[in-house]
């Protein structure tokens, strides 16, 4: 935890109050705060800054906010269409990318998508809220993704992509492509990825007809938190 992110009920003019247990936990046994220490904070949605911690016990943190002015960094220029994973994998990946600056996710259902991933606890809403923000407080970040669950490829194909790339390059990250995962661009994206064994021909063929650029990773076959996350480093 590399920011206390706050939410705003938790600030109350220049004075802030932490009572989950998480994050106390972490300031007794990882930072092994003391009051007077003067640690990183950010509010959701807002700035960050400095903050004394003028009250530390087992039930309740009260930090003394300072100027909080300190912008966050700069977000990806990407909107991630993600092939919903597994939910142990789907926790992790929502944490990397959160971590890494996107902030528009969207998780789609696609034909090797089991359907049953669609009914797990993962995917409520309480449950994505923690996992973006250990993301945003391993990187010191407090603008929160906006996830969204589009449940059929065909819908997506027909209602949301062509806006999606009306203003975006669309790539779609799939093994076998021709071309290599380009380098280094600037450019509003939309970056689709597969589930595990990938989209099927068939959707791959949409994909393309539909604008997008089909890309690959080279020849290995990576996990999908993984594949992401190298995505995300090469292309910005």
């Amino acid at each position: 935890m590399n920011l206390i992110l706050l939410d705003q009920s938790e600030v109350d003019g220049h004075h802030a109050r932490i009572t989950d247990a998480r994050r106390l936990t972490h300031l007794h046994e990882v930072h092994r705060a003391n009051e007077g220490d003067r640690l990183t904070v950010g509010i959701q949605g807002g700035a960050m800054g400095k903050a004394t911690l003028v009250e530390l016990s087992h039930t309740q943190a009260l930090f003394a906010l300072e100027d909080l002015n300190e912008p966050p960094p700069p977000a990806l220029p990407v909107h991630l269409v993600l092939a919903l994973p597994r939910p142990r994998m789907l926790a992790r990946t929502l944490e990397h990318v959160a971590a890494l600056g996107v902030k528009e996710i969207t998780l789609l259902h696609t034909k090797r998508v089991e359907k049953s991933y669609w009914q797990s606890p993962e995917l409520r809403p309480e449950k994505i809220h923690q996992h973006l923000v250990l993301g945003l407080e391993q990187a010191r970040d407090t603008q929160l993704p906006y996830v969204a669950l589009c449940k059929g490829f065909r819908p997506f194909m027909e209602e949301q992509l062509p806006a999606l790339l009306a203003e975006r390059r669309g790539l779609v990250a799939h093994p076998g492509m021709e071309n290599a995962c380009p380098r280094g661009i600037d450019q509003p994206t939309l970056l689709l990825v597969g589930p595990e064994g990938g989209f099927i021909p068939w959707e791959v063929e949409q994909l393309i007809t539909a604008g997008c650029e089909g890309m690959h990773l080279g020849p290995r076959i990576l996990r999908v938190e993984t594949a992401v996350t190298a995505l995300l480093s090469r292309l910005f």
